[in-house]
């Protein structure tokens, strides 16, 4: 017997797996984080690509703006804490500096007892507001190639200098997370962010993919449009560490750290299993039943048609945003639901398109502590109390021949599929231009 750890929640969870039917273990490259991840930030910030310093670039009196996506209170302070140690080199008040937390449409609302944006000795110094997408007083300022009429936050547009920062990891439909993102969906208005999200319908809008995606092109032309003067972006390893930082102009910095994460978090899959195992990555990714399927759609690509995926994710939180719910408790066909994205677009619809899809390909097996009668029919999964009772329904369907193979950090890893099923061709990952 082979075990297989795969993060659970706060905690894990071990599959015990026959050696004989021990497929492969897919995760991101092993990547140390910086011994001092300040440091490396304030290294990033002292040394942009394509454009001035911060502390060159402003000067005593001027408001500034930065857009700042959540990625948890440990990586928003130490962010935040070497923006202010740019900005004070320039004399530049911390009354006259603003941080807005980015919207974020895939992200369930935490809830009252999740750790706070940012450190109280950080909220204290400097004003921090949340964009509401529903409420926010936003302004145009044009529309997009693809006929997506952007609205932005008015705070964010009155800025002096409007600064972009988060975490770049891979996405879902958008390619990869960070850059461009801070503005669309950041800052924009509902109805901007449902115009440009629809084009998430497009097949080319995938995961570690930029080629033709029409979601991250929409993204960047909004981030023009609202003249982004400067952009942070942190790679994180999968211990969601920072490995490295880029700084400086919006799509030069992007590009660059595209490149690493790609480095980390694509991996190359030789074949297709009988049965893949796929975690999320454990908390915050398995918050809920949206945040875990995330990852779906590398599980997918992973595994044989009509086998087998089995989704370890806690989901604490039951099934999620209300849209989501409510599109699989109405569709049990993903092209009705496809037909109604078409006229009326939501993103937690979306991802339910997204996983009625995937069904159409597996069948699935769900290990959680959601209750069954939480479990939207339409989904028609099996629900296993354990890993290792997983393995034995598994096995009922493929035969005890099956191979086996996990994805411990399903949410952090994009596949290079090699080796195509008939009809099918491998996914390479294309970065964006760096001009």
């Amino acid at each position: 017997m082979v075990e297989v750890w795969l993060p659970y929640g706060k905690t894990e969870v071990c599959v015990r797996i026959p050696t004989r039917n021990l497929g492969a273990v897919i995760e991101p490259r092993e990547k140390e984080g910086a011994l001092n991840p300040q440091a490396e930030i304030e290294n990033a910030l002292m040394n942009p690509i394509g454009t001035r310093r911060l502390a060159e670039a402003t000067k005593p009196g001027d408001k500034v703006t930065v857009v700042l996506k959540d990625s948890g209170t440990s990586t928003n302070r130490i962010i935040v804490s070497a923006i202010l140690k740019e900005l004070a080199a320039a004399n530049v008040k911390e009354g006259d500096i603003t941080i807005i937390a980015a919207y974020d449409p895939l992200r369930t609302s935490p809830p009252p007892s999740a750790e706070p944006f940012l450190s109280d000795d950080l909220s204290s110094k400097v004003t921090v507001l949340r964009h509401d997408c529903g409420t926010s007083e936003c302004v145009g300022v044009g529309r997009t190639s693809r006929g997506t009429d952007v609205y932005l936050n008015k705070r964010f547009l009155e800025a002096g200098l409007k600064v972009l920062a988060g975490v770049v990891e891979p996405h879902p439909f958008a390619g990869y997370s960070g850059g461009r993102e801070g503005v669309l969906p950041g800052v924009s208005s509902m109805e901007t962010i449902q115009q440009s999200l629809s084009l998430s319908l497009n097949p080319k809008a995938e995961r570690g993919s930029f080629e033709g995606n029409p979601v991250h092109d929409d993204m960047m032309e909004a981030a023009r449009l609202a003249k982004v003067d400067f952009s942070l972006n942190v790679v994180r390893n999968h211990r969601l560490e920072v490995v490295r930082a880029f700084a400086g102009d919006l799509n030069e910095a992007f590009g660059e750290s595209v490149r690493l994460a790609e480095d980390i978090y694509k991996v190359p899959v030789e074949g297709r299993a009988d049965v893949v195992f796929i975690s999320p990555g454990g908390y915050p990714f398995d918050i809920d039943l949206l945040e875990a399927s995330k990852g779906i759609d590398g599980a997918v690509a992973a595994t044989k048609r009509g086998k087998v995926v089995v989704l370890v994710a806690e989901c604490m939180n039951g099934c999620g945003k209300r849209d989501f719910r409510e599109a699989l408790s109405r569709f049990k066909d993903p092209g009705a639901l496809e037909r109604s994205l078409k006229k009326r677009f939501s993103i937690g619809a979306f991802m339910a398109y997204r996983m009625l899809t995937a069904l159409q390909r597996t069948r699935m097996i769900l290990v959680s502590v959601m209750p069954e009668y939480l479990v939207p029919e339409a989904l028609e999964v099996k629900m296993a109390r354990t890993a290792n009772e997983a393995v034995d329904y598994a096995f009922d369907i493929v035969g005890k021949n099956g191979k086996i193979s996990a994805i411990p950090y399903g949410n952090l890893t994009t596949l290079s599929i090699g080796a195509p099923e008939q009809g099918e061709t491998g996914k390479e990952i294309n970065l964006p231009e760096s001009s």
